[in-house]
C-alpha cells in the first residue's frame, strides 16, 4: 500500500506562486508515476501534470504547460508542483496520485490518491 499526503495549498493572489508537495510513504518502490490532478467546484477532476520516478519522462496539461513545473526528489519520496502566474481559474482542490505500473495522464490509470489540498487564487 502507498500513502500520499499533499501540502502547500493556500490562498494566493492572481499572478502569484505556490509550491505543492506530495510525500509518498509505504511501498513507494512499487509505484511508477506520480501525478497531479485538480477538481474545481462543479467540474470534473482533470489532469495537471505527471512524472515518472525513474527517468525523465513527464507531461503537463496544455492549460498549465507554461506556468507549472513538476519535479521529484527520489531520496525524499516527494513530488512537487511549482505553480507560477496563477489565475483564478486555477482555483481547485489539487490531488496527488500514483500509478503502479505505467506512465499516464488518465485518472483511471492511477491506483493511489491523496486527500487533496485546496488552492484558491483571488482576482
Amino acid at each position: 500500500q502507498v500513502q500520499l499526503v499533499e501540502s502547500g495549498g493556500g490562498l494566493v493572489q492572481a499572478g502569484g506562486s505556490l509550491r505543492l508537495s506530495c510525500a509518498a510513504s509505504g511501498n513507494t518502490f512499487s509505484t511508477n508515476t506520480m501525478g497531479w490532478f485538480r477538481q474545481a467546484p462543479g467540474k470534473e477532476r482533470e489532469f495537471v501534470a505527471a512524472i515518472r520516478w525513474n527517468g525523465g519522462r513527464s507531461n503537463r496539461a496544455d492549460s498549465v504547460k507554461d506556468r507549472f513545473t513538476i519535479s521529484r526528489d527520489n531520496a525524499k519520496n516527494t513530488v512537487y508542483l511549482q505553480m507560477s502566474s496563477l489565475k483564478p481559474e486555477d482555483t481547485a482542490v489539487y490531488y496527488c496520485a500514483a500509478t503502479r505500473d505505467i506512465f499516464g495522464t488518465t485518472m483511471s490509470l492511477y491506483d493511489y490518491w491523496g486527500q487533496g489540498t485546496q488552492v484558491t487564487v483571488s482576482s
